[in-house]
C-alpha cells in the first residue's frame, strides 16, 4: 500500500490524532478502480466528493493536484485507489472549526475475483434512516461493519441490509437492483444509504427502473438480482439465505452491454 495525506494543499508525513475524521467520522470516501494507470470514473467519483463536501461544509482541496498526485501512486496494475477527506485538526468538542482539510489518498491490491454468483445473508443489524446524510459515502459506516461481521460468521459473500420498517436499502459494500415482473428495481435513497457511482452509471444506461422500496418477499420472489459498486462492477447474486434466485437472460445482456461501455472492469 502507498500513502499520501495533504493538510489543505500542503503534504504532510503523518495523521494528526486530533484529526476529527479519526475523533468523530467527520468526513467523506471515495473508493475508486484503477486500471493501466488510469482512473476512468475519476469525474463521477470527484463531482460526488465535491458535493458531500458542500454538504458537510468540508474545504475541498485542489482538484489537479489531488488527480496529479494519486496518478503518481499508481502503476501499470489494475488496482484500488482510496481517498479520505476529512475536516481536518480541531480541539476536543462537537463544534466544527474551519480549517484545512485533511486528504489522503491510498492504493490497495483488487479484491480476488468472484468464481461463483453471490451467496446473500439476511442482516439483522438496520440501517438507520438519515435523511440529512443520505446519499452520501461518509466516514460514519460501523452499521456496515457489524452487518459484515454477520457475513463472515455466518459463511455469506455478502449482506442485504434493510431500514427500521424492513425495506431493504443496500448491501454492506453495493448497491441493488433486482428485476421482477419484466422489469428492474432498485431503493430509493432519500432516507439513508449510498448513492453509489456504479448505480448511477447503470440508471443511465437502463430505460425503465423503478426506483422506489424493496421487501424481503419481493427479493426472494425476483427473477434476478445482482449486487454493484465502482470497484467490482456488476455482481450477480444466486441465492439469498436459504432461497434460490434463477437467474435472468436481461441481467446476462446488461452484464455484456456494462462490459462493453466499461471494459476496465474485465482487467485483473
Amino acid at each position: 500500500m502507498s500513502t499520501v495525506i495533504f493538510q489543505g494543499n500542503d503534504r504532510v508525513q503523518v495523521l494528526s490524532p486530533q484529526d476529527r475524521g479519526l475523533i468523530y467520522g467527520d468526513g467523506l470516501f471515495e473508493t475508486l478502480r484503477a486500471s493501466r494507470g488510469d482512473l476512468p470514473w475519476w469525474r463521477a467519483h470527484w463531482r460526488r466528493l465535491q458535493q458531500g463536501a458542500e454538504r458537510l461544509g468540508l474545504a475541498l482541496p485542489d482538484e489537479g493536484m489531488i488527480h496529479a498526485a494519486a496518478k503518481e501512486l499508481l502503476d501499470a496494475r489494475s488496482q484500488v485507489l482510496k481517498i479520505i477527506l476529512t475536516r481536518g485538526e480541531s480541539g476536543r468538542g462537537y463544534l466544527p472549526v474551519t480549517g484545512p482539510a485533511t486528504c489522503i489518498l491510498s492504493t490497495h491490491p483488487l479484491p480476488p475475483p468472484i468464481a461463483e454468483p453471490l451467496r446473500l445473508h439476511w442482516c439483522t443489524t438496520p440501517i438507520a434512516q438519515q435523511p440529512v446524510l443520505a446519499g452520501m459515502k461518509h466516514l460514519n459506516r460501523l452499521e456496515n461493519v457489524l452487518a459484515r461481521r454477520e457475513c463472515a460468521d455466518t459463511g455469506h459473500d455478502e449482506g442485504l441490509m434493510r431500514d427500521r420498517e424492513g425495506h431493504v436499502v443496500c448491501a454492506t459494500a453495493a448497491n441493488v437492483f433486482v428485476y421482477a415482473g419484466g422489469q428492474w428495481h432498485t431503493p430509493e435513497l432519500s432516507q439513508c444509504g449510498i448513492a453509489g457511482i456504479a448505480r448511477e452509471h447503470l440508471l443511465s444506461m437502463l430505460e425503465h427502473v423503478h426506483i422506489g422500496p424493496l421487501t424481503r418477499a419481493g427479493m426472494e420472489a425476483a427473477d434476478a438480482v445482482f449486487l454493484c459498486n465502482a470497484v467490482r462492477g456488476i455482481m450477480e447474486v444466486r441465492r439469498i439465505g436459504s432461497v434460490p434466485i434463477n437467474g435472468h437472460a436481461d441481467l446476462d445482456a446488461l452484464q455484456q452491454r456494462f462490459l462493453d461501455a466499461h471494459p476496465f472492469f474485465a482487467d485483473e
